[in-house]
């Protein structure tokens, strides 16, 4: 019954594409689970892609954003607001099973639909969390947890997962989801811009890699009050291209910087990590770490594509031609058989 939030501090990344990914495979092969996915991110592209795709999912982004009340994470932000320390056990009237409306989806897959007016909130969010009483910055960034909680109280004797994705900004929302999860799976690109944004994942949640830097209000405030922060899981290279694979040096000396950044942060904190139960010990040195911890996820290009557009999970697409907005495309069976066995294997390490 772990959660699991996916950040990077970094947009671009994949990071919804992979959370509709994990999702649906970790239900797919957990049949007799609930898997609970949680949208945070104002752009909502993982609530887009498992209500349908490109074209479904946002008009179905639209049907659940204008109803009254908005059956979307805003609407319970809204309850929030205006019960900010007491928590009003409204969470599960949030929650849409997927396949209702999306027959590509397994049924044992719920979500939280993401929505725009986060954007619109997010100060009246942080201002709940300064003013009120001495523990209103706890309160406050509880109030995910109080979310997933009550869905879960409405599931009795049911075994629920939970994804978070996360908006990119190191924002409030983002670290209500933080302070939600137990893991964290950080996806991230082969180019400089993602080596940075790594590192300020570990400066910002775990207080890493600045020596002497000032820490953020986030690390500062969860340690002075003692809330858990997430282990880190795992740190995923995502749309990783066969060009990538075949030059040489540029992407694999990237990967392997953000690989020591993250390895030097175990170094320093294992604790801050999450070590999965292989039977294997914890990891003692930089290969045996990097088995552990570290996965690649090949771009399969049209598949990709077609996968996110119309909402169907990439290990559910089988080659052949599929009808996208103006045209149609073919999906090679190379293209699954570079990318399905990643995502398979991913998640047949997540709990």
């Amino acid at each position: 019954m772990a959660t699991y939030a996916l950040w990077n501090n970094k947009g671009g990344v994949g990071k919804s594409y992979l959370t509709f990914q994990i999702a649906c495979e970790y239900a797919r092969t957990h049949p007799t689970e609930k898997v609970l996915v949680v949208d945070v991110c104002p752009q909502a592209n993982a609530s887009g892609m498992l209500l349908g795709g490109l074209v479904v999912g946002e008009q179905q982004l639209v049907t659940f954003g204008s109803s009254n009340p908005r059956r979307t994470i805003a609407g319970y932000v809204r309850d929030r607001i205006s019960s900010p320390y007491h928590n009003p056990a409204t969470g599960s009237k949030y929650v849409t099973q997927v396949s209702t409306i999306n027959a590509n989806v397994p049924t044992n897959v719920y979500l939280v639909v993401g929505d725009d007016e986060l954007e619109g909130l997010a100060s009246r969010v942080a201002n709940a969390a300064m003013p009120g009483p001495d523990d209103a910055w706890v309160k406050v960034h509880r109030w995910l947890s109080d979310l997933i909680g009550d869905v879960r109280s409405s599931w009795p004797d049911q075994r629920v997962t939970t994804f978070i994705d996360c908006n990119p900004s190191f924002g409030i929302y983002t670290e209500l989801a933080l302070s939600a999860s137990d893991r964290l799976i950080i996806p991230f690109s082969a180019d400089g811009s993602s080596r940075r944004a790594v590192g300020a994942v570990l400066a910002l949640v775990f207080g890493q890699g600045r020596p002497g830097g000032q820490l953020s209000e986030f690390f500062q405030k969860s340690t002075a009050f003692r809330m858990s922060l997430p282990n880190i899981y795992c740190y995923v290279g995502n749309r990783m291209t066969q060009a990538n694979f075949s030059s040489a040096s540029a992407f694999r000396s990237v990967v392997n910087a953000i690989g020591d950044a993250i390895w030097n942060a175990w170094v320093s904190s294992p604790g801050s990590f999450y070590v999965h139960p292989t039977g294997s010990p914890p990891p003692s040195t930089r290969k045996a770490f990097q088995q552990m911890f570290q996965f690649e996820i090949v771009d399969a290009n049209t598949a990709s594509v077609v996968s996110g557009t119309l909402g169907i999970p990439v290990v559910a697409l089988s080659a052949g031609m599929y009808s996208l907005p103006g045209k149609s495309v073919r999906v090679n069976q190379s293209q699954l058989d570079r990318q399905q066995p990643n995502i398979s294997s991913l998640v047949a390490t997540i709990e």
